[in-house]
């Protein structure tokens, strides 16, 4: 059994972070992510690779706008394979200049559900392996307030469903202090709930170096006092991170209230009712 599968098996959840080759960064054919997903007994995935941008942001990291169809059909073909339901998704960066493009061409695409993320603070991709070096430079509560305010804008802009690993600065294991969080947090999370978003659990920080799901427990009790719905994320780049740690985030989810999570079609939401893991006891859990 691979790292992270343990105690997942069969819980009835959907995974809704799955990326894939052609974002440039991620591996393995997408027909062995639906596998991976089936053999865990993962209810539906949705792969919700990185958005392209006709001005080339991020352009190393994220698909080609002459892809994008293929991008389409290939998820389509999906569907037609034999497993977990497959869902049509994106992940859509919001930074400077964004909206314009998104505004418009977002609604025409038919997605089930569209992530919002901030992974750059002004031209400094913060979350880059290959940048975390500055890091050492920046004042950590003036760069942990810009990309708080990033995110406001991104909740304030009404294109998106769900906000993608609400706390990515802290994968490297820059974090502020209990105090400092709620106050810069807060405010966002009452607008994301004013915006009537989600957020998700996004597993994929127990596979760096914070070794900690996005959003913490301390967030996360925040969102739940705002009835802020919550879904589930691997944030796969290979087809064996599908699910992964999903036993830590679904104990993490009912500790902090929360009795189900989003459904997403059409990216209109409903919801279904969190399984019960008593049988199966978590074993990648952090707070």
């Amino acid at each position: 059994m691979r790292p992270g599968a343990d105690s997942i098996s069969n819980l009835s959840i959907s995974d809704y972070h799955i990326h894939t080759p052609l974002c440039k960064h991620a591996e393995g054919d997408p027909k062995e992510f639906v596998s991976a997903a089936k053999s865990l007994g993962v209810s539906e995935i949705c792969f919700t690779d990185h958005c392209p941008f006709p001005d080339g942001y991020d352009r190393p990291h994220r698909m080609e706008p002459d892809q994008f169809s293929l991008y389409r059909e290939m998820t389509s073909d999906l569907c037609e394979v034999s497993g977990p339901h497959v869902l049509f998704g994106i992940e859509a960066d919001y930074y400077e200049g964004c909206e314009a493009h998104l505004r418009e061409w977002l609604p025409r695409q038919g997605f089930d559900l569209v992530l919002g993320s901030v992974h750059f603070i002004g031209n400094w991709g913060f979350d880059d392996p290959d940048q975390k070096g500055r890091w050492r430079s920046v004042d950590l509560k003036t760069a942990w307030r810009e990309y708080f305010a990033l995110l406001a804008r991104l909740a304030m802009s009404s294109l998106f469903d769900v906000v993608a690993h609400l706390d990515l600065p802290k994968k490297f294991g820059h974090r502020l202090t209990d105090k400092e969080m709620i106050e810069m947090a807060s405010p966002v999370l009452d607008l994301i709930a004013a915006s009537g978003m989600g957020i998700e659990l996004n597993t994929g920080g127990l596979r760096k170096p914070v070794n900690e799901i996005y959003p913490s427990a301390l967030i996360l009790g925040l969102a739940k006092e705002r009835d802020i719905p919550i879904c589930f994320g691997s944030d796969a780049h290979a087809p064996n991170e599908v699910g992964f740690g999903f036993a830590d985030a679904l104990v993490l989810a009912r500790s902090a209230g929360y009795t189900e999570s989003l459904l997403m079609r059409q990216r209109k939401r409903s919801f279904k009712p969190l399984p019960f893991i008593s049988d199966n006891p978590p074993s990648h859990h952090r707070h």
